[in-house]
């Protein structure tokens, strides 16, 4: 009687450690504790606030590394945040030092892979003539170049190399500055640099033990109108010929976003840059085909930080995410508009939470009390996948300082 007593306090202690909102599972921390480092099985997606653009850390389930874009925007209060933890270093800098923190315990210090959504500054960093020059003396420190002069890494792909002249030749200081900065790793370094490809899945594979998760993939979506049609790795461009618009016409930088999917298990999780929709049907509506193969999602990255011009009704009925993540760094971020349809029960039924990295106070002016859904404001967003991708948390990491403490727990959340 007395062993079966204990059997049945071991297997209720069990139960309340893995049911129920703000409950960690095993091996998992506590409010008030500093975040635990990766270890083996688990997934690790950090979305690091800099407080001037989008950044997010991939720690996959073998230790593979990749970072998605190291945004650095150089627009003047009051249209952005403020930085963080504040203004003693750059966006590049702190966002350097979160990577390395979280990659400390890991045994190579250095990125497997960077992937770069497309070429807006919040992305990859605005150029400003101030800004500090590399070691190297050939290229300016601001975002991606910043994080890639502190960080060796192996590859990069983004949406343009190695011509970058689509839909036209990019000639700008940012983007001839970038060039220089990837001719240098190359060179130096030994870094590849690759073009995204549509459809395929195997430009970011598991470098450390891939035969141990069968069951994790990162699919390439979209990039440059290029959309994945679900079978094998077969695509489709959904834009016009050139000679078929005018100059004005073009699509522009966000309409030509990358957009993928990362599976574990049953966790999925979308991220698609700064993609836009349009008039359903018209060729400008990427948005929805790409919604139509990826989806349904665990997590959704908001599209273009959830500005009004994104996160189109067809979109979120096709994806149905869980899970919104807004990094947001302006005070249209999110338009009231697009937050309504994020939460409405009319176009795709049940729970959904809403976590973002900043939410402004002249946002909160304009929405109201509508923001009071979301279920946080501010702070570094981790998701945090246990090994098999059954289930995850959320946790919201204080971005006043680098403390790397947890200020709140979400979950479990289970994967269907």
């Amino acid at each position: 009687m007395k062993n079966f007593r204990v059997f049945i306090f071991i297997i209720s202690l069990f139960f309340c450690l893995i049911s129920g909102d703000n409950i960690p599972l095993f091996g998992q921390a506590k409010i008030g504790e500093t975040y635990p480092s990766w270890s083996q099985g688990y997934l690790d997606i950090h979305h690091i606030n800099a407080g001037k653009g989008e950044s997010s850390l991939f720690i996959l389930p073998d230790g593979t590394t990749m970072l998605v874009d190291a945004g650095a925007t150089t627009r003047p209060k009051p249209r952005v945040t403020d930085q963080k933890p504040d203004a003693s270093r750059t966006p590049g800098e702190w966002i350097s030092r979160y990577i390395i923190h979280m990659m400390k315990d890991l045994p190579s210090k250095k990125l497997d892979y960077i992937l770069l959504t497309h070429f807006d500054g919040d992305h990859i960093g605005d150029y400003y003539p101030e800004a500090k020059i590399s070691g190297s003396g050939t290229f300016r420190l601001t975002g991606i170049t910043e994080v890639g002069a502190n960080i060796l890494f192996g590859k990069l792909v983004d949406r343009g190399w190695p011509g970058y002249n689509f839909p036209a030749p990019m000639e700008n200081d940012k983007m001839k500055n970038y060039r220089q900065f990837l001719n240098w790793n190359i060179e130096k370094n030994g870094s590849v640099v690759e073009r995204f490809q549509a459809g395929q899945n195997t430009q970011f594979v598991l470098r450390k033990e891939r035969e141990k998760y069968p069951g994790f993939e990162i699919r390439n979506i979209a990039v440059n109108g290029h959309v994945w049609t679900g079978v094998g790795t077969n695509e489709r461009n959904y834009f016009p010929a050139l000679e078929n618009l005018k100059a004005t016409e073009y699509p522009s930088e966000n309409m030509c976003s990358i957009a993928f999917r990362l599976s574990y298990g049953k966790f999925d999780y979308y991220n698609g840059g700064d993609l836009t929709g349009a008039e359903f049907g018209s060729w400008q509506d990427i948005e929805t085909p790409v919604a139509m193969v990826t989806g349904p999602v665990e997590v959704c990255e908001a599209n273009h930080h959830a500005h009004f011009d994104a996160m189109e009704a067809p979109f979120l009925r096709a994806m149905r995410p869980r899970i919104y993540i807004l990094q947001s760094w302006a005070p249209s971020h999110p338009a009231s508009v697009v937050l309504s349809r994020m939460l409405s029960n009319s176009i795709y039924p049940g729970p959904r939470d809403i976590f973002a990295t900043n939410v402004m106070e002249e946002t909160k002016v304009v929405i109201g009390s509508g923001l009071d859904t979301l279920k946080s404001q501010q702070g570094h967003i981790v998701i945090r996948v246990n090994p098999g991708g059954e289930n995850f948390m959320i946790y919201i990491l204080d971005d006043s300082a680098e403390n790397f403490k947890i200020m709140a727990i979400h979950g479990p959340y289970n994967c269907d």
